[in-house]
């Protein structure tokens, strides 16, 4: 009877074991690599998480994440609680203040500060000082970083939309396409970049002057245009090589020529089939292009041949900074320091980002 009891207590079909009848000394341990293989066992993930777990264990890239993200905040915020324009020379009670020129950081003009002793208000400090012609700096950084974080993205954006149709057309195609697309994509990469780079600036900024006169291009500015048109001239012949080999060891699959064989469309089999699975070389490479990006704009902003004044960019700023070096050096390491941050913090969020989804590193 008792023995009854004790199998209704149990579920029928179970494996329930009666534990009683053994003793710790009966197990074993497991090892560290019978873990390992549970932990291989367990949950299935997606591609995707499985390469943000690991993303999120690499101290490197999350610190340059969190950067980006201040910096981020910091440039959308800050004209909200800044009371001076970027373009505007300082006014107190409604006058110029033609004497605040390269003040120091946290500094007031003799101007300012007669209105606060007389009105007894406080001004809005000078976080990072003026510049020679009497506008606040700090709001100029601010405005400056905009800019270079928007030529940035968008000119990566553009070498990711060229680069991947391109070398997934060259890839999917093979044959005589390939060999022709492929050497155009040899003849720009043998051009010296910097040289082009300047020289179309150069012929673009005269050509496209014109063109844009009123219209609402014209407030981007000559310079700014002929950066983007650089960018989609020249800078995506390195997504497009790197797009086209991953396109080649993929198209052979099983799954792409079962696709092929029930009569799936070219463009629906690299849609679905292909470029999917290049995700991981495409977010890499595009991640460490922004910086890329960023680096050139300002190098050609310290040459005169980026945005346009008013506007302003961390190039230009540097670049107007330059010829007081000696007297206020903070002006030229101020935006020299904020460009190494940007692209130091992209940099290392590339290599995150490659360390954590190129299969090849596992």
């Amino acid at each position: 009877m008792q023995g009854n009891e004790e199998l209704k207590k149990r579920q029928i079909l179970s494996a329930q074991i009666d534990l009683s009848k053994f003793n710790k000394g009966d197990f074993i341990k497991a090892t560290e690599e019978e873990k390992k293989q549970q932990d291989v066992m367990g949950e299935s993930t997606t591609f995707f998480k499985d390469g943000m777990k690991r993303l999120k264990k690499n101290p490197l890239a999350m610190g340059s994440i969190v950067i980006l993200v201040l910096i981020l905040a910091l440039i959308i915020i800050a004209p909200f609680f800044v009371p001076y324009s970027y373009s505007d020379i300082i006014t107190v009670d409604g006058k110029r203040d033609k004497t605040a020129a390269n003040m120091a950081p946290f500094e007031y003009s003799k101007l300012e500060q007669q209105y606060m002793d007389r009105t007894g208000e406080k001004l809005f400090p000078h976080i990072f000082g003026t510049d020679n012609l009497s506008r606040d700096y700090f709001i100029r950084v601010i405005y400056g970083t905009r800019v270079s974080l928007a030529v940035g993205l968008v000119a990566s954006i553009m070498v990711l939309i060229i680069g991947l149709l391109y070398g997934a057309i060259a890839g999917y195609c093979g044959g005589k396409v390939d060999m022709v697309m492929m050497r155009i994509v040899d003849v720009i990469y043998s051009l010296p970049d910097m040289l082009m780079i300047i020289l179309l600036s150069v012929v673009l900024n005269v050509t496209l002057a014109p063109a844009i006169e009123g219209t609402a291009l014209s407030k981007l500015g000559t310079n700014m245009i002929s950066i983007f048109i650089v960018f989609g001239l020249l800078y995506w012949v390195g997504m497009a090589r790197l797009v086209r080999g991953q396109v080649l060891s993929i198209k052979s699959s099983e799954y792409v020529l079962a696709a092929r064989c029930i009569g799936t469309k070219g463009s629906k089999i690299l849609s679905i089939h292909i470029i999917p699975n290049c995700l991981s070389v495409i977010i890499i490479t595009t991640a460490l292009q922004i910086p890329s990006a960023i680096f050139t704009e300002s190098y050609l902003s310290f040459l005169g041949l980026g945005v346009a004044a008013p506007l302003t960019s961390l190039g230009s700023l540097a670049n107007t900074a330059r010829a007081g070096m000696q007297s206020y050096p903070s002006k030229l390491v101020i935006p020299a320091v904020t460009i190494c941050l940007i692209v130091l913090a992209f940099n290392l969020l590339g290599d995150g980002l490659r360390d954590a989804f190129d299969s090849k590193l596992k």
